[in-house]
């Protein structure tokens, strides 16, 4: 990319500079500082809130390509763990004000106590242009209301950023100890409710879980205890659980695999059934044999079309991930299931005659269609089957 900068009428309080050169500025919001990153853009429609807290965007800064970014405000029942995981935002236009009846909050207020720094008034699609042609580019996001920055201090430290690659970041969002949950998924107009009664007792590991797959698993019936990333084989088998859940998080998935795969092969060797979503998709595919890579920008958003190969059925689903899984390592007995109309990439796998499978998106959403729920009544139905047999 060419060394160019972007300027707005009034003067800059932020700007966003490449790991290349190239320099964006616009106006600030939220926390002022400096943050270094991965940057990828999110085509979701709505859902800010939910992926500015999603645990898989640790290290990454995300440009919002739909341009309201703001007007439903922020409300604590939408945040998805409890602390903004992402480092920063990038939008086309200043957030509007709030303007939603389940709204508490301002976005940019919420931005400035949680630490995450904002930048508005930028050209989020030739920024976007530039991620899908040559990569999700190593970046430093600065915010400072008296506009002062050096440009070529912030160069150097997006050059400087090691990246993603080699990346354990599992670690760093996972839950210190374990814990039970029984939240149900949202519902007009109780809003959440408690799952009550004997449920499938499921283990899921907490990779840096999503609270609303938390929820779609109690409401499909599991007693779940979430256990941190770094537990064993012998931590899960002790629970004597129906089921095992791996869950989503960020980072490079060969790196938290050190760890992650020899306890998911534990749990394999007693034949308890086993789901896993993006990253835990990637943990299963490595426990079983396979391979990851580093994609060029990912797939981030609300949007995405999958086809799952045993039906024909073409799911419209949400994703968030820079690693996939190469197909073409799939061991035999291990099915290929799901692939991404975009570009073809693996999204689902099944092991042959086994309930074990995962798939790349999110069937949870939160944000995004719903298409995809049926897989955690699968999970569900497939531990009825072995307390039944």
């Amino acid at each position: 990319m060419a060394v160019t900068t972007q300027q707005t009428q009034a003067k800059p309080t932020a700007c966003l500079a490449l790991a290349d050169g190239t320099v964006f500025y616009g106006m600030g919001f939220g926390a002022t500082g400096e943050t270094v990153a991965e940057l990828v853009f999110n085509t979701a429609m709505t859902g800010y809130q939910e992926i500015m807290t999603d645990p898989s965007y640790a290290g990454q800064i995300v440009t919002f390509t739909f341009p309201h970014v703001g007007n439903v405000g922020v409300t604590a029942e939408d945040d998805e763990t409890a602390q903004p995981v992402a480092a920063g935002m990038v939008v086309k236009w200043d957030p509007t004000d709030a303007s939603n009846w389940r709204a508490t909050g301002e976005l940019t207020e919420w931005l400035r106590l949680k630490g995450r720094i904002g930048i508005g008034g930028l050209d989020t699609r030739r920024l976007t242009r530039a991620i899908r042609q040559q990569g999700a580019p190593h970046v430093a996001l600065a915010h400072d209301p008296d506009g002062n920055f050096d440009i070529g201090a912030l160069v150097a430290k997006a050059r400087a950023w090691r990246g993603l690659v080699g990346l354990d970041l599992a670690k760093d969002v996972t839950c210190a100890q374990s814990y039970r949950w029984d939240e149900q998924l949202w519902a007009w107009p109780e809003g959440y409710t408690r799952r009550e009664g004997e449920g499938l007792r499921v283990v899921a590991i907490d990779y840096g879980a999503k609270r609303n797959i938390l929820r779609c698993l109690a409401s499909a019936g599991c007693e779940v205890t979430v256990l941190p990333a770094t537990a064993t084989a012998e931590d899960v088998l002790a629970l004597n659980p129906e089921g095992l859940f791996l869950s989503n998080g960020p980072g490079d998935p060969a790196a938290t695999g050190a760890y992650a795969v020899p306890m998911i092969q534990g749990v394999l060797d007693r034949d308890v059934p086993v789901f896993g979503i993006c990253l835990g998709h990637q943990m299963l595919a490595l426990a079983l044999g396979a391979k990851t890579v580093k994609m060029n920008h990912g797939h981030h958003g609300a949007n995405h079309p999958v086809k799952d190969l045993d039906t024909g059925k073409v799911e419209i689903t949400s994703m968030n991930h820079g690693f996939t899984v190469d197909s073409q390592t799939l061991p035999k007995g291990v099915l290929e299931t799901h692939v991404s109309l975009f570009d073809g990439s693996n999204c689902g796998i099944r092991v042959e005659d086994r309930p074990v499978f995962s798939v790349q998106y999110h069937p949870e959403a939160s944000p995004g269609p719903q298409d995809s729920y049926y897989l955690f009544e699968r999970f569900a139905a497939a531990m009825r089957a072995r307390r039944a047999a």
